[in-house]
């Protein structure tokens, strides 16, 4: 059920039987020499899908920009500050929690969110804390997903890449994107193979180390065939995790 397809009445009359949405997150950043600028908000927006079709879960719309500051030596990437992006995902909840949400599940695609996500949940739980009334409120949850660490995602990204899959522009995130866009399949030889691994720090230290924008992988593995493995696997994953979040 996505947000932006129902009504305000048909939004009311889902919350008299679930009070829960998922919230998918990703970036818009560089993956590589074959890779989608739009990987990291394409593979949680489909996931999120999946899981509103399986379960009937709100699905909130995409926030496709993020933290991706050291990607910023590469053309099309677009970032905000960890300021920008903790005041957006509060400014979010306090907008749904208003209407009776309490139980926000954060579904994301990129790793450089993690830190400012997890900084933005201590910023609401810190602002309920300090609410004389908060007590009068229903029991608020914060989760955050990454889709790429679930069990059976982990398992097969392993088998199907092995130490090919690196830290960034993997082989798995854009399998994925495949799978949902196979119009946009890129063919690109990779050299070297398997790309170097390394710490990354600002724009321009990040493009002398890594010229083609990978870490440690060799995205040229990426099929349709793995992201479908990879999107059934995740949508398990992400489902089962889902409805225990909404139970606890």
């Amino acid at each position: 059920m996505h947000l932006h397809h129902l009504t305000w009445q048909e939004v009311e009359a889902h919350l008299t039987q679930s009070t829960g949405i998922v919230i998918p997150i990703g970036s818009t950043e560089q993956h590589g020499p074959n890779g989608l600028i739009g990987t990291d908000a394409i593979c949680p927006e489909v996931i999120a899908k999946g899981v509103g079709d399986n379960v009937g879960a709100l699905v909130a719309p995409t926030i496709n920009v993020g933290v991706a500051q050291h990607h910023l030596g590469f053309p099309g990437t677009i970032s905000l500050r960890p300021s920008t992006l903790i005041a957006l995902v509060k400014d979010i909840i306090d907008s749904l929690m208003r209407h009776g949400l309490d139980r926000f599940y954060f579904l994301n695609g990129h790793g450089g969110n993690i830190a400012t996500i997890s900084s933005a949940f201590a910023e609401v739980y810190s602002l309920v804390s300090l609410n004389p009334s908060s007590g009068q409120l229903a029991p608020m949850r914060l989760k955050l997903a990454n889709w790429w660490q679930g069990k059976r995602v982990r398992e097969l990204s392993g088998t199907l890449f092995g130490d090919a899959e690196g830290s960034h522009a993997t082989p798995s995130e854009v399998s994925l994107t495949y799978f949902v866009l196979p119009e946009c399949v890129k063919i690109v030889e990779m050299t070297p193979k398997i790309a170097p691994s390394g710490a990354i720090r600002d724009a321009d230290d990040y493009r002398r180390q890594f010229p083609d924008g990978r870490i440690g992988s060799d995205p040229s593995l990426a099929t349709a065939a793995a992201g479908r493995q990879l999107y059934e696997a995740a949508l398990q994953d992400i489902t089962e995790d889902y409805q225990e979040f909404l139970s606890s």
